[in-house]
């Protein structure tokens, strides 16, 4: 059972949260995009701290912009500043996003677990790899962390599969620790172009 205490200083942190997510997000609106050409992609990403981390790789990476698909409000306080300086854009859904990006000539890579390969050659999910080359123009889309993609495959045919290689028994990473480690390899491979 939770307290009337334990409850009001829940809610007290709630509306504190909020506020600092509008003062941020009025904020974002003159942020700048960061020197490399990728895009993160938030699919449907719970608001908790997953969403603010990966606004904090994104700046510390030099990511273009963060593009949020049918995400809600969040605390931007794990972002330590960040959410105010990379551009974001929201979407209602997927496919208006996917939509802006095509046109854009942006690659889209779908981040899945290892155990989504399924065999088929359209299906197939390519590990990233030092020998694998990420194309300038990158959008990483990430999905929800218990759900997974909002989409169907199947509808964005553009849309490729990629993971993240690990070797122990885990299915798959946490979504903000995957999302760094897919930004690094893009700035490892792209950062001679931004010299």
């Amino acid at each position: 059972m939770v307290s009337r205490q334990a409850r009001k200083k829940d809610e007290q942190y709630l509306i504190q949260a909020k506020q600092r997510y509008d003062k941020q997000r009025q904020r974002n609106v003159a942020a700048v995009p960061g020197v490399h050409a990728f895009v993160v992609v938030l699919d449907n990403l719970k608001g908790g701290y997953n969403v603010p981390k990966i606004f904090r790789s994104a700046e510390a990476f030099g990511a273009n912009s963060v593009h949020l698909v049918n995400v809600d409000w969040f605390d931007p306080a794990p972002a330590k500043g960040s959410f105010r300086k990379v551009p974001a854009k929201f979407y209602n859904e997927f496919a208006t996003c996917y939509t802006a990006l095509t046109e854009q000539g942006y690659t889209l890579y779908m981040l899945a677990a290892q155990s989504e390969n399924s065999g088929s050659e359209e299906d197939a999910v390519s590990s990233l790899s030092y020998d694998m080359a990420l194309e300038t123009k990158s959008a990483f889309i990430l999905g929800h962390e218990a759900y997974g993609h909002s989409f169907d495959m199947a509808d964005f045919p553009l849309v490729k599969k990629l993971s993240v290689p690990h070797f122990g028994s885990v299915e798959s990473l946490n979504v903000s620790i995957a999302a760094s480690i897919v930004m690094y390899e893009y700035v490892r491979q792209h950062n001679a172009d931004n010299k």
